[in-house]
């Protein structure tokens, strides 16, 4: 998976939430100001050339869709910035939170039972 830019993370975000979309649909998501229709529509080119969206074309008007969910590309940030910053290891990602006190007890603990959860 490509690694997308801070503008394309975002117009994916007004996708995801609304699993498809004409740009004007997704121009309306995004608060003032607004960017041009033809920035977002670049967008769009870019993030189909990344395969990450695909399209249905209606005459001149296309609706893009999303091609994995908002959780696949989560997995796979996160997967990335583990092996970037952390050797692959999901345990030095975790210790470096709970060193910045990022993860308390609570959260640990919550951690620690969906684990249970799952390995039954």
């Amino acid at each position: 998976m490509q690694q997308l830019t801070n503008a394309e993370e975002e117009v994916m975000q007004y996708l995801w939430e609304l699993e498809r979309a004409t740009v004007s649909q997704i121009i309306e998501k995004i608060p003032e100001p607004k960017p041009p229709h033809s920035t977002i529509s670049s967008i769009m080119r870019i993030l189909e050339k990344k395969e990450v969206v695909g399209h249905k074309a209606y005459g001149r008007t296309y609706e893009y869709f999303p091609l994995f969910t908002k959780e696949e590309y989560s997995a796979g940030t996160i997967g990335q910035f583990a092996n970037d910053f952390f050797g692959g290891s999901m345990r030095k990602l975790v210790s470096f939170l709970v060193q910045r006190d990022d993860l308390s007890i609570n959260d640990l603990e919550e951690i620690r039972t969906k684990l249970e959860e799952k390995n039954k």
